[in-house]
């Protein structure tokens, strides 16, 4: 693996920074702690940057031209999620950006496409994606949520949990059961639910950390349009499954790690006590040296993706990495903070204005969002060294 930038992608990276530089405010530039697993949601204020970004025609890097994207290569698209999250840019509506649009490029009609990607790209529109179910997490093709054709609709009966930012969506990328007689991976399709739609309810779900941003979604006989199925019928467990040629090395939440551990070394420093100043060196240097393995393992990715070839057990060892690092990370900070660590969001004696405590509490749902670490664990061993499944 060559480390190196390619003489286009250099000049490229050089364009990103200069462009950071001159175009993103410093009261944009804040700490991300979606890089502890668990999303937290989007500052209003973000919208401000998704519209430079649209001055470059930067807003969604992986997409294609004619859809309104940037078109950049594997690198290219690497190079740019690393810079920005070197300087702490936001993300504005990047699940919509990120994995709903591109499903919706690859297997939707052209009036899906007409109705509902300008509308990403321009912010205006949020999304949410409704798989998760109380009994169906990790093994999500058992999922219960059913949708009845009745005449040119269907009728959606269920439940979704888990559901981030539902709260503030448009729509919804759902997953239901269309035919209970199939294999439980072969009677699930994918549909675009309008969250305005009678019949949708939405209860919010506070976290450990007194935080907003996950929603149980409720269906009660709610009609969505047959144009609104996305993709073929019963088809939709490989829709959702849809792997793209776009930027997913982890390199965003990498670089946050290794900010975080800075950060911790520098806010703690005044809390320790005297005589901890050997062990702190030390559990400060294991984690900066982790969080620096995370983001070698983001570059590996990206090399395998520019060559073509698609990063499987690669990619559950570098998200299972991350996620149990970020639990560790955690647990430094409020090690090395000792009782101040306690201290939240409102005192003047909390270090890094509370955030300790917060990631704290937080970083417990870490190794389950995203595929818990089990499933992670399963795919390497399955996948990755070949051994049987029991």
């Amino acid at each position: 693996m060559d480390f190196r930038d390619a003489p286009e992608d250099a000049a490229f990276r050089a364009e990103v920074r200069d462009f950071l530089e001159l175009e993103l405010p410093d009261d944009l530039r804040q700490p991300d702690d979606a890089v502890l697993g668990v999303g937290v949601g989007e500052d209003p204020k973000d919208m401000v940057w998704l519209k430079k970004l649209a001055t470059r025609g930067w807003v969604a890097p992986a997409w294609p031209k004619e859809y309104g994207g940037a078109g950049l290569s594997v690198m290219q698209q690497f190079v740019f999620g690393e810079e920005l999250a070197r300087v702490r840019a936001p993300r504005p509506n990047f699940l919509a950006i990120g994995l709903i649009g591109p499903t919706i490029i690859v297997h939707g009609s052209e009036e899906q496409k007409r109705e509902h990607l300008s509308g990403i790209l321009s912010g205006e529109m949020y999304w949410c994606q409704g798989f998760s179910e109380p009994g169906s997490g990790s093994d999500l093709a058992s999922l219960q949520t059913k949708a009845e054709r009745d005449g040119d609709d269907f009728v959606i009966n269920g439940q979704k949990i888990w559901t981030s930012g539902a709260h503030r969506s448009h729509r919804m990328a759902l997953l239901a059961r269309t035919d209970f007689d199939a294999p439980k991976h072969k009677g699930l399709s994918y549909f675009l639910v309008d969250m305005r739609a009678p019949g949708v309810t939405v209860q919010p779900l506070t976290n450990m950390a007194e935080t907003h941003s996950f929603n149980e979604v409720f269906f009660d006989n709610v009609r969505v349009p047959k144009k609104d199925l996305l993709g073929e019928l019963n088809r939709g467990w490989y829709v959702a499954t849809t792997t793209l040629d776009f930027e997913r090395s982890g390199i965003i939440s990498a670089v946050g790690l290794q900010q975080l551990v800075d950060e911790i070394a520098e806010a703690t420093r005044p809390f320790r006590r005297a005589g901890d100043g050997f062990t702190a060196r030390h559990e400060l240097a294991e984690r900066a040296i982790e969080a620096h393995i995370a983001v070698l393992f983001s570059y590996r990715i990206a090399s395998m993706q520019a060559k073509g070839l698609i990063p499987n057990q690669e990619a559950s060892v570098t998200k299972l990495y991350a996620s149990e690092l970020a639990q560790r990370i955690a647990k430094t900070a409020i090690h090395l903070a000792g009782l101040h660590g306690q201290l939240g969001p409102g005192s003047a004696y909390a270090p890094l204005m509370g955030r300790i405590e917060r990631m704290y509490r937080i970083q417990v749902g870490a190794t389950l969002a995203g595929g818990t670490s089990e499933i992670q664990r399963n795919i390497i061993a399955q996948r990755g060294l070949g051994l049987p499944r029991e």
